[in-house]
């Protein structure tokens, strides 16, 4: 049976203006060039229709017609299939298991111990370390090519282009010599969908 949430016309994203996964769902929403509308969940006073839709009561969650979706990569991936021009994934089954390791290694190695509870000073100071040296190292890549998998903007940019927009409140700067990493993500920012999808909280970050 619909809810009264499973009812609106439009594509519907359970948002919160400072979340990161959400963040991800917006840019890939609006690289898609989608319509749809957000609903703003005060984390601190959630609304009951959210815990209908999604039993762990958690943003993002996006709700389709009568389909609840949530957890970003899960989220992500349904809308390139869905509405999959400009494709984000790749085609062949190689390439398509090569994006979805690197979704997997950014979820639980930078992701999990930057932005969700339970995690040590340890582990975390561990994560930031990582995403330093990482990111530094794929400066040679970067001057090869312009995305992660290739010229073309993929789910892997979608996903980890809003932590390297927060990377100033994390405290993580990348060395001088990573100047086409710092090249790759200026490219990331400067692109008319990653700006749409930029929350006023988000936009003071920078």
């Amino acid at each position: 049976m619909a809810t009264p949430s499973s009812k609106k016309t439009l594509m519907t994203l359970y948002s919160s203006d400072d979340c990161v996964f959400a963040h991800r769902v917006r840019f890939v929403l609006e690289e898609k060039a989608m319509e749809y509308q957000i609903i703003e969940v005060d984390l601190a006073h959630k609304p009951e229709e959210l815990a209908e839709l999604n039993s762990y009561n958690q943003v993002p969650t996006l709700l389709d017609r009568d389909l609840a979706i949530h957890e970003s990569v899960l989220i992500m991936e349904y809308l390139d299939e869905r509405f999959p021009h400009p494709p984000l994934i790749p085609v062949d089954p190689i390439s398509r298991a090569k994006v979805r390791l690197g979704l997997l290694r950014f979820d639980q190695d930078w992701f999990a111990p930057l932005f969700q509870p339970g995690f040590s000073p340890e582990q975390i100071k561990t994560a930031k370390e990582q995403i330093r040296s990482t990111m530094a190292g794929l400066s040679t890549i970067f001057t090869q090519q312009r995305f992660l998998f290739g010229d073309d903007l993929s789910i892997l940019d979608c996903a980890i282009a809003p932590l390297l927009w927060r990377l100033p409140i994390l405290d993580i700067s990348l060395p001088a010599a990573a100047k086409a990493t710092q090249e790759y993500m200026d490219r990331l920012f400067q692109m008319e969908s990653f700006k749409r999808s930029l929350t006023p909280a988000e936009k003071a970050m920078r």
